[in-house]
């Protein structure tokens, strides 16, 4: 994006803060952003899809003292503008009074806004999108003769830019573009079908796994599962792999979150200062790193980020707070407007095989199905795919399972953490080994 097309989302953002003032606005705040992006699947060779997308929004919110309204438009002309700020004067007008909202105490706005790599566009056409997508697939395809069909190969690129205005001065822009290569295949013996998946996401297309990489694990992931078996139910060690673990994290994530603090519905409710997980784990985000897919140097609400440990020898060091739940807790905002950024396990010394061999007997989870889980309680329950082990090796692929088991009791149990970091968005995590759950099978 130019540097005229820039100052004009400034523009349009200090605008909206100067009709709010001009309304009778106390405070108000405003948030422009504006994306362009290409997405084409192939599939059995052919390109099945193209879309682009050119997007744009603006968003405004008054405060008349304690009453807040929000509202938001993708019209940018002056008239639209005015529209906008009435609709959300009008909605304020109308909500009952509440002193937790507001602005950001104006010490803990972001005044640094290092660069931090994140906008490498691609300019690719179509014919060359679909070149790729095609290698992909023909890659995982031709692998082996049981491979039998495809769900396509898909690419994805797009860019974008973002700025958040407040009315006590503040104003930050953010840029970055985003691109993704990926591939899904179904292969078939005499016991039936099944498919599987890989990709690959990262802020510059230069940095994206290979097409052919990417179809040679997608091919190898779907023929591994080929003759899976039902199991007896059982109370066992179970290893995430590294790409379903990272849903553990999100779960961490959401109950030491401030919106489920507040309206006392977490399980970790409370749990500021306790241990969580066994001394050798390590959790932190970090919004600062370069290039990363979910670094931001300043959060929703216009609040300086900073890398900063969650989870230092088991305890929990801090919540993830906005401004809001901030203050409904008593606490000060921690920079997560808009949620965690970076958020990362930190990796053990034992690659995946040490983990099975660790393991002995019990279960390796590749693929979690559905959704079981209760934020407030903490209970776990999902459908699930893998392999079942013994001795410390794979001896054939499972299915039909479902693993359960108590949040906090699992992250208790996590008895050993990979060194197989995968980064594959705003979460980071390697293979985990919790030491028993409950298996529910045939």
């Amino acid at each position: 994006m130019s540097s005229s097309e820039s100052q004009e989302l400034n523009n349009i953002a200090l605008r909206c803060l100067e009709i709010a003032k001009a309304r009778g606005a106390s405070a108000a705040e405003a948030g422009v952003s504006t994306g362009k992006g290409l997405s084409l699947t192939v599939r059995l060779g052919e390109v099945e899809s193209v879309e682009y997308h050119r997007d744009k929004s603006v968003g405004v919110t008054v405060y008349l003292g304690e009453r807040r309204g929000s509202a938001s438009s993708s019209d940018f002309s002056t008239e639209a503008l005015s529209e906008t700020v009435d609709a959300a004067i009008n909605i304020a007008r109308h909500t009952a009074p509440d002193s937790f909202s507001g602005l950001a105490d104006t010490e803990l706005l972001a005044k640094d806004f290092p660069d931090l790599d994140l906008y490498h566009p691609w300019d690719i056409n179509p014919d060359a999108a679909a070149d790729l997508a095609r290698q992909c697939e023909e890659v995982a395809r031709s692998a082996d003769a049981r491979i039998k069909n495809s769900e396509g190969a898909s690419i994805s690129t797009g860019e974008g830019v973002s700025v958040y205005a407040n009315s006590l001065g503040f104003l930050g822009r953010s840029q970055g573009a985003r691109h993704s290569l990926s591939c899904s295949v179904i292969a078939e013996d005499e016991q039936g079908m099944q498919r599987d998946y890989w990709y690959d996401v990262a802020r510059r297309h230069e940095d994206l796994a290979s097409p052919e990489e990417i179809g040679r694990i997608c091919a190898e992931r779907t023929l591994r599962r080929l003759g899976a078996r039902k199991i007896s139910t059982c109370s066992v060690p179970v290893l995430f792999e590294n790409q379903v673990a990272s849903s553990l994290l999100g779960h961490f994530v959401q109950a030491i979150s401030g919106g489920s603090l507040y309206r006392k519905a977490s399980f970790l409710q409370d749990s500021l200062g306790q241990t969580i997980f066994p001394a050798h784990v390590r959790i932190y985000e970090e919004p600062l790193r370069r290039r990363g897919l979910a670094s931001a140097s300043f959060d929703g609400d216009g609040v300086t980020t900073h890398n900063r440990e969650l989870i230092q020898d088991g305890v929990l060091q801090s919540y993830l707070l906005d401004v809001y739940s901030a203050r409904k807790l008593g606490l000060q905002s921690t920079g997560n407007a808009g949620g965690a950024h970076n958020l990362t396990l930190a990796p053990g010394s034992e690659d995946l095989q040490a983990l099975l061999r660790r393991m002995g007997r019990g279960l390796f989870v590749t693929e979690l199905i559905g959704f079981g889980v209760n934020g407030v309680t903490g209970d776990y329950s999902r459908g699930a795919a893998g392999f079942w082990v013994e001795n410390g090796e794979i001896q054939y692929p499972v299915e039909e399972i479902t693993i359960a088991g108590n949040l906090r009791e699992m992250f208790q149990g996590f008895s050993a953490i990979g060194s197989d970091l995968l980064i594959h968005g705003g979460t980071g995590s390697p293979s985990i080994l919790i030491n028993k759950m409950t298996i529910a099978g045939s």
